[in-house]
């Protein structure tokens, strides 16, 4: 079973920027495709990007779009988010999430079966 962990969260002033990664030290994730959820407080878990298995294709929430990135490295074994331009509103706990049942991107949360910890972004105004 492939474990993920998230990385790179932290505070940070509105309009900064911060990278998250999310690695797996068992393989890479060339079988699986890969999204990035949050979920803020008094909030339902939402979804922010998403990446095909073979990183060719991308999917981002409108809230985001033009402003985060995912992409993926270091052999593949690595996701990242890349956050330009936070905004306060972006606070929140984001996730990593992983699985081997589809192909390309998907922003529905209960098709991925495996979930990191997650990592607390937050954004001072």
């Amino acid at each position: 079973q492939v474990q993920l962990v998230e990385s790179g969260g932290g505070l940070v002033q509105a309009g900064g920027s911060l990278r998250l990664s999310c690695a797996t030290s068992r393989r890479t994730f060339s079988n699986y495709a890969m999204g990035w959820f949050r979920q803020a407080p008094g909030k339902e878990r939402e979804f922010v990007a998403a990446i095909s298995r073979n990183g060719g294709s991308t999917y981002y929430a409108d809230s985001v779009k033009g402003r985060f990135t995912i992409s993926t490295g270091n052999g593949k074994n690595t996701v990242y988010l890349q956050m330009n331009s936070l905004a306060p509103e972006d606070t929140a706990v984001y996730y990593c999430a992983a699985t081997r049942l589809l192909v390309g991107p998907s922003r529905i949360s209960e098709e991925y079966n495996i979930w990191g910890q997650g990592t607390q972004v937050t954004v001072s105004s």
